[in-house]
């Protein structure tokens, strides 16, 4: 099941307020959604996603295959009820996963025949058989199985001839992909895939044919995948707001918090990427005034928390009282870059609930800038923000 509805549009933009509806819930867009690639959102309790407004997260069909596999799956009540998470949840078709391998796989008009990186076994994967495992899955919007077309492979940049042809075959297996999901009986929705490359007429043309395909929503993929910054805003500035209007829109795998506000202004409703929880693995946190490497020297004795206006635990502390607001709750970044400095385990999980929370919590102010006409000031204000510094 999924109904979308329009709740408001920027009448400067393609920036929209939406609700939609799934199996498992409501989640009002524009949305970021986490990555618990795994099962699980790297390092964060299902507790803490909730507590931070978390409405949607991703699970990956490729890896929850391999392990734990479908049988423990579905004895366990499929996804939902195997990392007990009962809000919605989107999953992927295991396609960039299949991609990635590089020379491990090998990429024909049946599917994808590869190693297991696990053990080695030989498998297969098919627009049917990424249907079948998310089926098991029971994610509340599947995606069909597509080939992502990368920038470059080797040093090698995709031709347009090349692009096309990866395009026109990941639209055949949307076809297969389509027809497997309606002959499985899956009670939840399945979303297109737009291709392309970097050729906008060739992204008009993958959109066109999807469209006529009627899903119930649309992604936007072979994006962030190595090329410039500037390759992949053009091709966001381009596709989003030509896919059907009444229709939910996510651009896969993007990305920092400019490209979420300018997405969104971009037509964008849906957003994940892995950057919030690997980011800050890796001591680097985000904030309202701009990026903050925690490992770094100069933070060794200062008092203040990651971000004096973020109501985060890590930052607020219990009472969720920012430090901005009188509030002396949360840890200091003497604190987090003493944990880092001895690479204690505390680190990266106070660093991702920090990291999440914010990227959460600044798509719930693109929300009310949406919803109070504001949206334009908005996107002013966050650039002047994020601009200042911390």
């Amino acid at each position: 099941m999924l109904q979308f509805e329009l709740l408001g549009q920027d009448p400067l933009s393609h920036a929209r307020l939406g609700r939609l509806t799934l199996n498992h819930g409501v989640v009002q867009t524009p949305i970021f959604m986490p990555v618990g690639t795994y099962g699980t959102v790297k390092g964060v309790l299902p507790r803490s996603l909730r507590e931070m407004g978390a409405q949607i997260i991703l699970g990956n069909t490729f890896h929850l295959w391999m392990r734990p596999g479908l049988d423990v799956l579905r004895a366990l009540g499929g996804l939902h009820g195997f990392e007990q998470w009962d809000k919605p949840i989107l999953t992927d078709s295991g396609g960039f996963q299949v991609w990635s391998l590089g020379e491990m796989r090998k990429i024909t008009e049946q599917g994808v025949h590869f190693a297991s990186p696990v053990n080695g076994d030989k498998l297969f994967m098919s627009p049917e058989v990424s249907m079948q495992i998310q089926t098991v899955l029971n994610s509340d919007i599947v995606m069909q199985l597509d080939e992502c077309t990368p920038y470059e492979t080797q040093g090698h940049v995709t031709t347009e001839a090349e692009a096309r042809a990866s395009m026109q075959m990941s639209l055949r297996w949307a076809r297969r992909s389509q027809d497997e999901f309606h002959r499985l009986h899956n009670p939840n929705a399945l979303f297109g895939i737009v291709q392309g490359g970097m050729f906008e007429h060739l992204r008009q043309e993958s959109l066109d044919a999807l469209a006529a395909m009627d899903f119930p929503g649309y992604a936007i993929g072979g994006v962030s995948v190595g090329e410039p910054k500037d390759d992949m805003r053009r091709i966001m500035a381009h596709t989003p707001h030509r896919l059907p209007a009444h229709k939910p829109r996510y651009l896969m795998g993007v990305g920092t918090p400019e490209d979420l506000v300018e997405g969104v202004a971009c037509g964008v409703d849906l957003f994940d990427c892995v950057m919030p929880t690997r980011n800050a693995r890796n001591g680097h946190l985000f904030t309202r005034f701009g990026d903050l490497k925690i490992r770094n020297a100069r933070h060794r004795s200062d008092p203040r928390p990651i971000d004096e206006s973020c109501r985060c635990h890590a930052c607020a502390g219990e009472a969720g009282v920012p430090w901005a607001e009188g509030g002396r709750g949360g840890f200091s970044r003497a604190y987090l870059h003493h944990l880092e400095r001895c690479g204690e385990m505390l680190a990266p999980m106070l660093a991702s609930i920090h990291n999440l929370h914010y990227y959460l919590n600044l798509m719930q102010e693109v929300r009310a800038a949406l919803d109070a006409g504001d949206y334009p000031a908005f996107r002013a204000r966050f650039a002047a923000d994020r601009g200042r510094g911390v």
